[in-house]
């Protein structure tokens, strides 16, 4: 352990250590829980699901076309660009039983975004929805990619409500243009042609890359974290120890408005719940916030997945007093920092407290979680089981506790490293302590602070202003329901604070700058505050305060 850990007090029931060596690689997970929960409920989207028999079986039919048709051998990449549909639980899957690399790609990349992955990455096939079909022929000369495979929302639904849903999304709402069908493949013909042929799967091991997964680019080039099947088995245990304290096996039904191609999704719905054999409720367009309070009115969930700006969409919505949360006993929070006064709404209006966890694209990415009923709100929780955590200063040694730096992680979960990028990689990690580039605290209780990325921090007069705590002040102001505070040059103190803001009732500058005076210090107190109708953000919901900046 660094000098700067300390092992934090694990509740009841939750293990301090994991063993990533109970399994041999991701298959063999697979197996065992597409054998023990065949008959339950694994996905569901739209009113339609699929059973883990289900998912067994059509992942095996697309792995067999895979390895008899494709050209493909194992270990070369398969770009899998899918929203939340049943289909891409069966694309993946089978991916991974081909032995293929999966490359999980956002349905909303612009044509150089994916020019940039599918060369970076190698990959050769590519597995698309609809309405992206038209942008991946397009953009299919400039890459590595020799075909492609198209699916439309509701092919894994039964014949006329298949045909009336795919009819209405393209031909009603116009969300699919047009493209050349005979320059692709249909997943639903492949997985038909598969459903004749035989296949063998490979033995990966536990060093092999099994999903390749790239870091938003919002900060650079977008950068690929190979994830090994050590890494996620040993992330999937991981979370099963937090989850189990709240959570049954086989009887659970969570709901799911991240997007699986998304680490954090991918890790929760993908791996975590499905191995304990619950039930996942797949959300294909959460930025709908109607259409999703409607969607949610069908269910009595026991679990939710989510982050701050969601909760915040969600608590806001008229219609969301019509969701019975009744029978909620999990909520989990990640991606972005959450504020206070989401956390606060949100168990007022569900009884259910958010249980706010830290990770990183390069972990797989759960490095901390707020255990169930163990919670402290503004902090990240305690360290995964099996996960050493440090704090360092500017040259690299190790702070005491309580004092603010750059958060370091060891554990099974850390990547293999950066996908043909070693130089990119020996700067990340060193004796195995992966850097994250965030600003932490340990606490002397063994749960840790993310105070801020040290890339967003502001200087003001030569004092650190980290914008996450600015954020949680101003949004506890009753009229504000969301903010971004940025750097901006000043004459006199170097940087000043500045507050982009979105507003429920109109609010004078004034009444902000005495509200924020109560509660900060006078260096971080803002100067400027600029409204907007809404702040700009990544597809999963992501403030990008490099935009704002810029």
């Amino acid at each position: 352990m660094s000098e700067s850990f300390k092992l934090p007090e694990y509740p009841l029931g939750m293990e301090p250590e994991i063993d990533p060596n109970d399994y041999s690689n991701l298959l063999e997970v697979f197996h065992e829980f597409t054998s023990k929960w065949k008959n339950k409920p694994a996905y569901t989207c739209m009113g339609q699901t699929i059973t883990y028999a289900e998912l067994n079986e059509k992942s095996a039919a697309f792995a067999a076309w895979l390895q008899n048709n494709s050209g493909l051998n194992p270990g070369d990449r398969v770009a899998v660009q899918l929203p939340n549909i049943l289909q891409y639980p069966v694309v993946i899957w089978g991916c991974m039983r081909a032995g293929m690399v999966v490359v999980n790609t956002n349905p909303l990349y612009t044509d150089r975004e994916l020019e940039h992955q599918f060369n970076d990455s190698g990959a050769k096939l590519h597995v698309v929805y609809a309405g992206m079909a038209a942008q991946a022929l397009r953009v299919k000369p400039k890459t590595s990619v020799n075909q492609v495979i198209v699916t439309e929302i509701a092919d894994f639904h039964p014949g006329l409500k298949k045909l009336l849903v795919n009819s209405v999304v393209k031909y009603i709402k116009k969300m699919v243009p047009a493209y050349d069908s005979s320059q692709v493949l249909k997943l639903n013909s492949v997985i038909d042609k598969g459903q004749g042929e035989t296949f063998y799967e490979p033995k990966s091991t536990h060093d092999d890359v099994a999903v390749l997964q790239y870091t938003g680019g919002t900060t650079g080039v977008a950068k690929g974290a190979m994830l090994t099947h050590r890494n996620l088995i040993a992330n999937m245990l991981q979370c099963k120890q937090f989850f189990k304290i709240k959570l049954g096996e086989g009887c659970e039904t969570f709901i799911a408005p991240l997007p699986m191609y998304h680490i954090y999704a991918f890790m929760v719905h993908g791996l975590t719940l499905a191995e304990t054999g619950n039930h996942t409720v797949l959300i294909p367009n959460p930025r709908d916030i109607p259409g999703f309070v409607k969607e949610l009115q069908n269910w009595q969930m026991t679990g939710f997945a989510g982050l701050n700006t969601l909760f915040i969409a969600l608590i806001n919505h008229p219609d969301i007093s019509k969701v019975d949360f009744s029978k909620l006993k999990l909520t989990v929070s990640g991606g972005m920092a959450l504020t206070h006064a989401a956390a606060e709404d949100w168990e007022k209006l569900t009884g259910c407290p958010i249980n706010e966890g830290y990770g990183l694209t390069e972990t797989s990415p759960v490095v901390a979680f707020n255990p169930p009923s163990q919670h402290q709100i503004g902090t990240i929780g305690i360290p995964a089981p099996s996960t050493e955590l440090k704090v360092i200063d500017d040259d690299g040694n190790a702070l005491p506790m309580g004092e603010p730096g750059e958060l370091c992680i060891r554990g099974p979960q850390v990547m293999k490293g950066y996908w043909n990028r070693p130089e990119d990689t020996a700067k990340c990690i060193s004796d195995g302590f992966l850097r994250t580039g965030d600003v932490g605290v340990i606490q002397e209780d063994g749960y840790s602070k993310i105070v801020d990325r040290k890339k967003d921090m502001i200087i003001v007069s030569g004092f650190n202003v980290y914008p996450n705590e600015i954020e949680d002040v101003i949004t506890s102001h009753p009229d504000v329901i969301e903010a971004a505070a940025v750097g901006v040059a000043d004459d006199k103190t170097g940087e000043a604070v500045k507050v982009y803001i979105v507003v429920k009732n109109p609010i004078e500058d004034k009444v902000l700058v005495d509200y924020c005076r109560e509660h900060l210090t006078n260096y971080k107190v803002p100067k400027i505050f600029e409204r907007k109708d809404e702040l700009p953000k990544t597809n999963v919901g992501k403030v990008l305060r490099r935009e704002l900046r810029d």
